[in-house]
């Protein structure tokens, strides 16, 4: 049993060379993981110490059931929007941030119960339901959406606005009504432009914390307090005791959707991630034990006052750079943290609130893909339609609402293609073996009498009378074919509403004097088919195991030769 945990393999088999290396990355990664895990818990509508809570106990928890060797969990830019959606609506106006904590805790560990079913079930199939385009679109919307909730902050003034247009037009009326703290905007802009100007011309260079401690040395050399600035303020001093979470009952069912919307936006984006960091050491990435570890850190950190964490792409990025080797890297920050808060708690006490949302700002940029976005413009219309769907889903309804859409999109997006997929008509082309669309081939060679139609998905409830009405398309073309010739070897499927549609499309050609045979129908596909009964009601002799064999057989049938005369030179409409 021992064996089969990744964290008991990993001291197993560690190696001795590799311990300066792992505590290196660990120091290194420190640096990085307590400024954003205070910045991202603030995101969250949480006090900034269980940002520094939930970051140890997810590494940890990590580096015990986590197969990968360097990924790095933690809080995440992407969760804070959705986790603030779930518990701020349940706390009301005034809410007792002790609650809060609660509330997000428990919606810690029905994410982890949530994954650890799924890994169980082998559900990691459920990261696809978001495509590219879609998960684009959300990623867009949210980076406005945490950009635009983060600036009144930057500015050093709040409001109570909720939704993006109303943050919006309550920033502009604060600004225009004076209450932007000068000192503040100047902290949280230069922050910004520091942090974006380092990332872009030195990357081996810890940005945020280099802002981070310039930020603090303002506080005490121009008396930022003074001015108007928040501050952070001392840290809660100590680690807490393991906790059971305590909530009223009617809070549940909100939690429990909430936790699917993260748990599903948390699994896609550790898949992802760790798919694109294991490629680099030629490792492969095992889903369901990842959703195992990520069920277990945030497990552990649903009972020692932390919130839903996911994989962080910059974060692993940096303990690569750094030189980590193993989860070993994970374990030196939290160890670091630990000591931090509890034997120096005040050490970020100057920290001013400006650079927090400065942290959360750039990390929201690094969430949007305006080139990917236009990159789908050009190459697809349709999918680029599917990504703004998306993203004014994120930004005109909600987060938790947009990510609803984003996976309704996906699947629609999947139907629509089998309900209205590519169909054409083959034809013969002179110097190139087989069967060839027509529309890429205008000059191909046809049988006169024959059509041969090709149907690009399988046949089932939703598209089987679009495929009967393409059929009944091919038989009215002047002069009328004498046998419409099914290619379906793309056809992997044939249910039974789709069944009966042929077997009346069948009755109601041979009154019209018109066969309907299939060609090189798969053995699965046909299997089905003999049950349905169909073989019995279609002639035997109008199935034939390749396209070939059905064109000889017409012609030994009816003596035509391929010629530029054709039958139906309109190819059915591709979509």
């Amino acid at each position: 049993m021992l064996h089969a945990v990744p964290g008991w393999r990993l001291i197993r088999g560690y190696r001795r060379e590799w311990l300066g290396k792992d505590v290196l990355a660990g120091v290194v990664l420190t640096t990085l993981l307590v400024p954003q895990g205070m910045a991202y818990a603030e995101l969250a509508g949480l006090p900034p110490i269980t940002g520094l809570y939930t970051t140890i106990m997810c590494l940890l928890g990590y580096a015990a059931m986590g197969p990968s060797r360097i990924l790095v969990l933690g809080p995440d830019s992407s969760l804070g929007p959705m986790i603030a959606a779930t518990v701020l609506p349940l706390l009301g106006a005034g809410g007792d941030p002790a609650r809060a904590v609660a509330l997000a805790s428990v919606l810690a560990i029905l994410v982890a119960v949530i994954m650890t079913v799924a890994a169980v079930a082998k559900l990691g199939f459920i990261a696809d339901l978001l495509s590219k385009p879609t998960m684009l679109g959300y990623m867009n919307g949210l980076a406005l959406t945490i950009l635009v909730g983060q600036l009144p902050k930057l500015f050093g003034f709040s409001t109570d606005a909720d939704g993006l247009v109303a943050e919006i037009g309550a920033f502009a009326q604060g600004v225009s009504q004076g209450e932007t703290v000068a000192a503040a905007a100047a902290v949280g802009v230069v922050g910004i432009a520091l942090v974006l100007a380092l990332q872009r011309w030195l990357p081996k260079v810890p940005a945020i914390m280099v802002m981070v401690v310039l930020a603090i040395l303002a506080t005490s050399v121009f008396d930022l307090a003074a001015r108007g600035v928040s501050l952070v303020g001392v840290l809660p001093k100590g680690f807490p005791p393991l906790t059971i979470p305590q909530i009223e009952r009617g809070d549940i069912p909100l939690l429990v959707g909430g936790a699917i919307g993260i748990a599903t936006i948390s699994l896609a984006d550790t898949i992802s991630t760790a798919s694109a960091f294991a490629a680099r050491a030629g490792e492969e990435v095992h889903g369901n034990q990842e959703m195992v570890g990520i069920g277990v850190a945030n497990f552990a950190a649903g009972l020692f006052q932390g919130f839903p964490v996911s994989t962080s792409g910059s974060r692993t990025a940096v303990a690569e750079r750094s030189g980590a080797r193993t989860q070993l890297t994970g374990v030196v920050g939290a160890l670091l943290i630990i000591m931090m808060i509890v034997f120096l708690p005040g050490l970020l006490r100057n920290l001013p609130q400006p650079a927090l949302a400065a942290v959360v700002i750039t990390a929201s940029l690094s969430l949007a893909d305006i080139p990917g976005t236009t990159r789908l413009w050009r190459q697809r219309k349709v999918e680029f339609g599917l990504s703004m769907a998306a993203f004014l889903g994120v930004a005109l309804l909600g987060v938790l609402p947009g990510i609803a859409i984003a996976i309704a999109l996906s699947i629609l997006n999947v139907f629509r293609r089998a309900w209205l997929p590519y169909e054409t008509v083959l034809g013969k082309v002179e110097g190139v073996e087989g069967y060839h669309d027509v529309r890429s081939y205008p000059d191909a060679l046809r049988l006169p009498g024959l059509a041969i139609y090709r149907f690009d998905a399988p046949l089932f409830f939703a598209n089987a009378k679009t495929f009967r009405d393409e059929v009944r398309s091919l038989a009215r073309t002047e002069p009328h074919p004498r046998w419409v010739v099914v290619a379906a070897e793309p056809i992997t499927d044939v249910d039974t509403t789709a069944a009966d549609v042929l077997l009346d499309l069948d009755q109601e050609l041979d009154e019209a004097g018109i066969c309907l045979v299939f060609a090189e129908l798969k053995d699965p596909v046909r299997r089905k088919v003999d049950r349905y009964g169909l073989t019995r009601q279609i002639e035997p002799r109008h199935f034939f195991p390749t396209i070939g064999a059905a064109v000889a057989a017409f012609q030994a049938e009816t003596g035509e030769e391929w010629s530029r005369s054709t039958v139906g030179d309109v190819a059915p409409g591709a979509r």
